[in-house]
């Protein structure tokens, strides 16, 4: 048996007591839904759960609280988020689920990125699965934390930047707004150069301005929050972009020897990026070098995922492919 949560081998039960711990308290709460997948059920409550929660992403999303030991809609008082797969006109929806789950795990397990605690869960026909992630902003008391997505800290929006406001613009300028808005910038940089590096090596191409965010903690200051809606688009959208901002890595249209000899983000390129927005040589080459010898972990990972089997084979070419670039050197660093 697999551990809903960490994907680790378990005796019994579908969750390990360190994944109870984080996601209910180290309570026992059924990961089986009573009610079916909103693509064969549309009941009221689901529906007016889809107004009653904002966050960005495509994906249809619904609030869930505790209930005992169930988990069940709510259109007040939500503790998680409940993502079905989503519908339209992509491939492998149905594995959208398992793709986030597994794409957080790695994220988490493989190079400690911060990530919202999350599972698998099915609904009522024991077959389909939905991602479940437990709410970071959502203190203890029920209140919520001030959070404000990196298009808010740029202050843009479709009003006056049109309908690609969180795209048009570069990661470097992000970590600028990290600079400017964290008090503690330094530690979280590297946390923010991990995590664009990751998305790229993971394939995910919808790492926009949105997806990045930073909270007020109680001591009144800003940290960046934990990472979410992590995912393999390539899976789902073969054409997807390798880096989802527009402008790329850097501002000023700037590029590195190696991009323009070979039209893509290889050692070079991230290296570069690192000592830009102001990590040390010695830290960027350190966190680049952890990211080339992540393979073993990484398949681990995808093998006791809940992929179906062609698709875990496809994840895995992917991520490959994607190891193989940062692997090479225009400048022979390495």
């Amino acid at each position: 048996m697999i551990c809903n949560g960490c994907l680790k081998d378990l005796p019994s039960h579908n969750l390990c007591l360190k994944c109870r711990r984080e996601l209910f308290d180290k309570d026992r709460v059924s990961l089986d839904l009573d009610f079916d997948s909103p693509a064969t059920e549309w009941n009221e409550l689901l529906i007016e759960n889809i107004s009653h929660i904002s966050i960005s992403g495509v994906q249809i999303k619904y609030s869930i609280k505790r209930l005992s030991d169930k988990l069940v809609l709510t259109d007040w008082g939500g503790q998680y988020i409940l993502k079905p797969s989503p519908i339209g006109p992509f491939k492998n929806l149905e594995q959208a689920p398992a793709n986030e789950h597994l794409t957080m795990q790695i994220a988490r397990q493989v190079f400690d990125i911060n990530t919202a605690a999350c599972a698998v869960v099915h609904f009522r026909d024991k077959r389909t699965l939905a991602y479940l992630t437990k709410r970071f902003d959502v203190k203890m008391d029920g209140s919520h934390y001030q959070q404000e997505d990196f298009a808010q800290l740029a202050q843009l929006n479709e009003l006056n930047a049109g309908k690609n406001f969180k795209y048009d613009f570069s990661y470097e300028e992000a970590a600028e707004l990290i600079q400017q808005h964290v008090a503690t910038y330094q530690a979280e940089l590297e946390q923010f150069f991990k995590l664009v590096l990751f998305n790229y090596l993971i394939g995910n191409g919808d790492a926009h301005l949105k997806n990045f965010s930073v909270y007020r903690t109680e001591y009144g200051d800003y940290r960046l929050t934990p990472a979410y809606d992590l995912m393999n688009t390539k899976i789902h959208v073969p054409l997807d972009s390798d880096l989802a901002l527009t402008k790329g890595l850097f501002k000023d249209d700037y590029e590195t020897e190696s991009f323009k000899s070979n039209a893509f983000f290889a050692y070079d390129d991230f290296y570069e990026f690192g000592i830009r927005i102001g990590i040390s040589k010695k830290r960027t080459t350190g966190i680049i070098a952890k990211f080339l010898g992540s393979q073993p972990k990484v398949e681990g990972l995808i093998k006791n995922s809940f992929l179906s089997e062609e698709t875990k084979e496809l994840y895995l070419s992917l991520y490959k492919d994607k190891l193989k670039a940062i692997s090479y050197s225009f400048l022979k660093r390495t």
